[in-house]
């Protein structure tokens, strides 16, 4: 069964990806959002070349391939966009055989716990602790995130004195029985880091996200070296080489490749194997409720590393507007706290055809 169109559908947002093969199956894949339409263009640039008229269920090397003809351009385009072939290739062979992603991978459907992630830095600390003290009660979520500093903000604050409000005033509002996890995205200084760490300890948070620039690896060791609280890091990076540098230097206790930003799942996974080898669980950065939320939930249902829960965004329309309509139906509700990974086969979503046909479309095929 080889490869014969590879179609995409795109706004500046969100990119889908169609697969056909010469038998006729299909599956629904997506790039990496954000500047998806620049994504999409270098997928028929110089992903679906190489893709075309392979083997649409033996496709782990085609990937290893695509990296090899395109070795003058490593890094996160071309890895957003591998993510469309690959993702669509693993929903066709789900359909094909009548199961889940997840039961594919060696696991299967079922419940996963999920943390309220928020991404908002132009909220008040008193509306970060009403918002999830609401989704508490109302959706059961036992886990929150919320960030600290600005992002990539070279020790400043989003406005001054915010996180010295934000991390007391959002813990106690939550209370006893909560995990409580931070997100400094990028922004700290080892020495700054350190010391709003010490502040997360002393109020109960347990989980420190990427303290200082992800890319600095020696600088997140000396932050997991001077605290106690668990720090977590990875979303950004997308190549092998990196994330073996990060396990080398132990700069973190969790690891959090992003499925879009890896390249798919094949790549995600051999980045939870690495991690299983260094003793540290995964939970993965999933910051929408795109495709890549529903592929990081089949991925938790399968990896014996799994983290404690899935991140589930909470933003909504006035936030990520570009979320609304992209699938039928519910695929993303939250029950006790729980999503779902049910036993629809491939990825178990269907893209909404108005959604697709207010898309740009193009089509690369044999």
């Amino acid at each position: 069964m080889r490869i014969a169109r590879l179609e995409t559908f795109c706004n500046e947002f969100v990119g889908f990806v169609r697969v056909t093969t010469d038998s006729g199956a299909q599956g629904w894949g997506q790039v990496s959002t954000y500047n998806a339409d620049i994504t999409c263009t270098i997928f028929h640039r110089q992903i679906a070349p190489h893709a075309l008229g392979t083997d649409a269920l033996d496709f782990a090397d085609t990937l290893d391939l695509i990296y090899e003809r395109e070795l003058k351009y490593p890094g996160s385009y071309l890895r957003r966009a591998m993510t469309g072939l690959d993702t669509a290739l693993w929903d066709m062979r789900g359909k094909l055989e009548g199961k889940p992603v997840a039961t594919l991978l060696g696991g299967s459907p079922g419940p996963v716990r999920a943390y309220a992630s928020s991404m908002r830095r132009d909220i008040t600390p008193e509306d970060e602790a009403e918002r999830f003290c609401r989704l508490r009660d109302d959706k059961g979520f036992t886990a929150f995130k919320w960030r600290v500093g600005a992002e990539a903000g070279r020790d400043h604050d989003e406005w001054p004195g915010r996180t010295e409000a934000v991390v007391p005033t959002v813990s106690r509002a939550l209370g006893d029985g909560i995990e409580k996890l931070v997100d400094g995205n990028s922004c700290y200084s080892p020495a700054r880091a350190i010391e709003v760490g010490k502040l997360l300890q002393d109020n109960g948070i347990g989980h420190f996200e990427e303290p200082c620039p992800y890319w600095e690896y020696d600088q997140t060791a000396a932050v997991r070296a001077a605290l106690l609280l668990d720090v977590a890091g990875g979303e950004q990076d997308c190549e092998y080489s990196s994330w073996q540098l990060m396990l080398d230097r132990g700069a973190v206790d969790i690891v959090q490749p992003d499925v879009m930003y890896m390249g798919g799942m094949h790549r995600t996974l051999q980045v939870c194997q690495m991690a299983a080898r260094a003793g540290l669980p995964v939970t993965p950065h999933a910051a929408n409720l795109s495709l890549v939320t529903m592929c990081t939930m089949h991925l938790l249902r399968a990896i014996p590393n799994a983290g404690k829960y899935l991140e589930f965004s909470i933003e909504g329309p006035e936030y990520y507007p570009w979320q609304e309509g992209l699938f039928l139906g519910d695929p993303y509700r939250i029950e006790g706290g729980q999503a779902i990974v049910t036993d629809a086969p491939g990825w178990g979503v269907e893209i909404s055809p108005t959604w697709l046909d207010s898309a740009t479309y193009q089509v690369s095929e044999r």
